[in-house]
């Protein structure tokens, strides 16, 4: 672990089987785990322990995952890996706008469940040894040590993904991305067939930042326009 510290990661899952399981698999990959079993719990122990991921489910009794990741990010950011039984791309999209980081179907198996929470935290380390102060584009900055962005006057309150993303995009202004390059060099995935996170993520940037801030190349990737 980074720093000789264990990192602690709250497994939100109502059905006892899956989060032992879970619980398990992470705890002998070196992880401290803590459970929480339904929505007012899980968001009650993110704020006692305050951990550096969260796996959560969304299909919770009390409120959803949905709620919880809601409620979470707005107490303080926090990676998110979301669970989910459906496979649909409108879950998938809301899980992103609440402030979910990936996602994963059901049934999963545990060695994907382990590599999808070592590659986010990975990113979030990335991003903490990050040598630049500042990235000033136009009216868009980034303040790397701080972690904040501003469009003007505004500030963005973005998810570690979408922050990772856009400051990816930012270190090479105007310069076309190939989805699979963004997932390779963010996500840490070789899949090309995931290439739709990619563009569920631009859409979330998108929303909060101006729709004219990344230019789509259609069949190729994205590329960050400077604002003026």
């Amino acid at each position: 672990m980074t720093g000789g510290q264990q990192r602690r990661v709250l497994v939100v899952e109502d059905d006892p089987t899956i989060a032992e399981s879970v619980a398990a698999r992470l705890r002998a990959e070196g992880f401290a785990v803590d459970l929480a079993h339904d929505g007012p719990g899980a968001v009650a122990a993110a704020a006692e322990i305050e951990p550096d991921l969260l796996v959560l489910d969304v299909m919770l009794p009390g409120f959803d995952g949905l709620e919880v990741c809601r409620r979470v990010q707005q107490r303080r950011p926090v990676p998110v890996l979301m669970l989910s039984a459906r496979d649909e791309e409108t879950d998938l999209l809301v899980g992103l706008a609440v402030g979910a980081d990936d996602y994963l179907t059901k049934p999963f198996s545990p060695r994907e469940l382990v590599a999808r929470v070592h590659a986010l935290l990975r990113r979030v380390d990335r991003e903490r040894q990050s040598t630049e102060r500042r990235i000033a584009l136009g009216d868009l900055e980034i303040d790397l040590v701080e972690r904040r962005v501003r469009r003007g006057d505004e500030l963005a309150h973005l998810t570690p993904t979408e922050y990772e993303l856009l400051v990816h995009l930012a270190e090479r202004p105007r310069a076309v991305l190939p989805r699979e390059r963004l997932l390779s060099d963010v996500w840490g995935w070789q899949d090309t067939a995931s290439a739709r996170t990619v563009d569920s993520h631009v859409k979330a940037l998108r929303r909060k930042l101006g729709a004219d801030l990344i230019r789509t190349v259609h069949g190729v990737g994205y590329a960050l326009e400077v604002p003026r």
